[in-house]
């Protein structure tokens, strides 16, 4: 009986959370039938699916239980944040070039305070207005992506910016988050407050990327004959969800965690397999968070603050276009693309319905804020395709009727920015030496404060306690503190600031200071496990130990570097990652296509072809298996599998794309890396003076695809053109060739 009783209490508690459940993947379900049909974005079906099957509506089925769909929601949050982790990589945040990082920067400060204010402006509170500032700083990267598919325009230029751009954002709506909950538990805007919220987070940060990039792919590795499909995305999930726990253990949200973990795994050599299998299970919670967030919408909000969404959707929209596309001026890029790169990123998406999640969840923001929010997506949502499809058109409008000075400052400031990109000599061994102190500072404090907390209980009942605890902790920070301390960096560039006498001194004063940092940490550590007095003794000693030991220190502290490198450089060395190089500062840059299997192009030489002639576009390179073909010559034949490597302008690789789709089954493009290189040099050498392409490319294997001379640009010229003095030419070529020629060549970007 009492059996009976227990089993129908569960069923009475299971029975609104699995009813709920099921509603919400029924209107899921739904809304990919109709909105696939449709062709519109499966995420503005689910929200107004959502929206449709809330407790606003009496004659659709409801849900029962709000605290349910609370609960499903946040469970999606965290394996949609698991899932777009897998897509960032924190190495995607360290190739992100200086462009997309200023576009991107620009945009969110501009935007948080334009946001800021229109809530001030509206009469909000201040944390609403906050709210909306971040809400509105942080574009789509699903909506982005899926209208740049549908459009065809991956192949361009702006495209590689926008991509940037969005990475960058990523990692800042995490800080956000961050700093966001810190404002809302104290209630005000304390700068100390933040700093301490920003250096936990850097902190934390560092040691999860540090430690799960030395750990995690090394168990996948090892376990690899073990795991199959099944085990690998239990692992995968099980590996998500205790960092969520650590994350909320040490004060983050659990959001943070999961995207945190994703960004490890995206490192491994097992991440596409797992991103493959973690797929329907980010299908399946990424439509449950939407439809979730689409029941939490009252209509009657929508209505009432109707004048607010309108004017919040166009700040929106022509707040982030400009704020984009300043940003991309800003960063050096032309007008043509700075433009499509600001349309482009023009709307809110999933990261804003988080942020808005986030306040809701605190009871910091008003009701209002977050269906607002949630309208003002949906409508850019729409608006997004049209914007990205017309931006070429706005942009030759914009400069047509611009006045000529403006564009011609415009052009002149985009080929200066490019051609400013050298870092001195001092700059390289300062970066390289705060590097080593930060990164081995935190690697040394977190060691010794988890030694403090976990190894010390544990031989705390010994007879020598405290001193097992401190040597166990001083073993395994031995190599770190060398690193720290003793070893060098740049070698050659502190040998040749050396000779310079004025840099003496600096250099000097960096040694005193690494030194310093490894005495204050073995002093730190030993007093906290002694006295003052045995802390000295003992520190003596240590010092004595690290000048006996500093080969068997050196070999520790490499054998560790070069395990993280290679777990770090596993999944690139495997499979090399996507990437644009640009001709500045024109339309032209290099784009990467796969040559199907039952091409038609296939078996015939690049003469019988004459892409050059009829297309206008230079092949810079064929890869064939582990076979790369540099500056390929007019006899090469192309095979089916090849990889090539095309030097154009937008139009002109938009149309190869199609000469490509014509004449083979296999549609492209699959984009690349590879060893060929774009140079910008200034024609200085006297042996390439008066000679003409044909015979500067004979003598250096490089493709010369672009010429300025006395302010006009010819991009891919003829071969019969000669070059003079000062020409300022844009070669591709093979890694190293390109290198030694320009060590005799002046070169303005590389």
């Amino acid at each position: 009986m009492i059996a009976l009783n227990a089993a129908a209490e569960t069923t009475h508690h299971l029975q609104p959370l699995i009813s709920d459940l099921g509603l919400i993947l029924m209107t899921a379900g739904i809304a990919v039938l109709i909105f696939k049909k449709m062709k519109q974005p499966l995420v503005l079906g689910y929200l107004i699916a959502g929206f449709l099957a809330g407790n606003h509506f009496d004659f659709f089925p409801s849900i029962t239980d709000m605290k349910s769909v609370e609960v499903w929601a946040e469970i999606g949050v965290i394996f949609l944040l698991f899932s777009l982790g897998l897509e960032f990589s924190f190495k995607k945040l360290m190739k992100v070039g200086g462009t997309s990082s200023i576009t991107a920067i620009t945009q969110i400060m501009f935007m948080t305070l334009i946001g800021y204010l229109v809530g001030q402006w509206m009469g909000w509170g201040k944390m609403d207005s906050i709210f909306l500032g971040a809400t509105l700083s942080i574009s789509s990267t699903t909506i982005i992506i899926r209208a740049f598919d549908e459009l065809g325009v991956k192949g361009k230029k702006f495209v590689g910016i926008v991509f940037g751009a969005l990475i960058v954002e990523d990692i800042v709506a995490i800080l956000m988050l961050v700093l966001l909950s810190t404002i809302a538990v104290s209630d005000q805007v304390s700068g100390t407050a933040l700093l301490q919220s920003v250096l936990k987070l850097i902190f934390f940060l560092i040691i999860w990327f540090l430690g799960g990039i030395f750990i995690i792919p090394t168990i996948l590795k090892k376990a690899k004959h073990l795991l199959s499909d099944e085990m690998l995305l239990i692992i995968s999930l099980a590996l998500c969800l205790m960092m969520v726990m650590f994350a909320a253990n040490v004060g983050f949200s659990p959001a943070l965690g999961a995207f945190i973990m994703g960004s490890i795994i995206a490192e491994t050599t097992q991440a596409e397999k797992i991103e493959h299998l973690i797929q329907p299970v980010k299908d399946l919670f990424g439509a449950v968070f939407f439809v979730s967030v689409g029941m939490l919408i009252n209509p009657v909000t929508l209505v009432d603050y109707a004048l607010p969404v309108l004017i919040i959707t166009l700040v929106t929209v022509f707040g982030k276009a400009f704020s984009s596309a300043f940003g991309a001026l800003l960063s050096g890029q032309p007008l043509k693309q700075s433009v499509q790169t600001g349309m482009s990123l023009a709307q809110i998406g999933e990261f804003s319905f988080i942020i808005a999640t986030l306040g809701m969840t605190l009871k910091v923001t008003s009701d209002f804020l977050y269906p607002i929010i949630v309208a003002v997506s949906a409508v850019t949502t729409f608006t997004t395709p049209f914007l990205i499809k017309y931006s070429e058109t706005f942009a030759l409008f914009l400069e047509s009727k611009m006045p000529k000075k403006w564009v011609k400052n415009i052009n002149r400031y985009s080929v200066n920015a490019q051609a400013i990109k050298s870092v001195s000599t001092w700059q390289i061994v300062l970066r390289a030496s705060v590097t080593q102190i930060i990164l081995h500072t935190i690697i040394i404090t977190a060691i010794i404060l988890l030694s403090a907390k976990f190894v010390a209980p544990l031989v705390a009942d010994t007879r020598f306690g405290n001193t097992l605890a401190a040597l166990i902790t001083l073993v395994i920070i031995a190599p770190f503190l060398w690193a720290l301390s003793l070893r060098r960096v740049k070698v050659d560039e502190v040998e040749i600031l050396w000779e310079e006498r004025k840099y003496r001194g600096a250099l000097l004063m960096l040694i005193l200071i690494r030194m310093s940092l490894g005495l204050f940490f073995v002093g730190f550590l030993l007093n906290i496990f002694f006295s003052p007095l045995v802390a000295f003794v003992a520190l003596i000693i240590a010092i004595g130990a690290y000048q006996i030991f500093p080969k068997k220190l050196n070999e520790q502290y490499h054998k560790i570097e070069n395990h993280f490198l290679k777990n770090l450089n596993d999944r690139e060395n495997k499979k090399i990652d996507r990437r644009y190089a640009n001709l500045m500062p024109w339309d032209g840059h290099m784009s990467f296509f796969d040559i199907g299997k039952e091409s038609n192009l296939a078996g015939k030489t690049l003469e019988e072809l004459k892409i050059r002639e009829q297309l206008g576009i230079n092949i810079a390179e064929i890869k064939r298996g582990d076979i790369t073909i540099p500056i390929p010559t007019k006899n090469e034949r192309l095979f089916p599998g090849d990889e090539i490597c095309v030097i154009g302008t937008d139009a002109q690789v938009t149309e190869f794309a199609k000469y490509l789709d014509q004449n083979e089954i296999e549609a492209p493009p699959a984009v690349q890396e590879s060893e060929i290189v774009l140079r910008q040099l200034e024609v200085s050498q006297e042996e390439f003076i008066q000679k003409s392409i044909g015979q500067f490319r004979g003598k250096t294997g490089g493709l010369v695809v672009g010429i300025e001379r006395n302010g006009n640009r010819i991009l891919n010229p003829e071969s019969n053109i000669i070059l003079s003095q000062n020409d300022i030419i844009w070669v591709v070529g093979d890694k190293k060739k390109m290198n030694e020629l320009t060590k005799g060549t002046k070169v303005l970007r590389s």
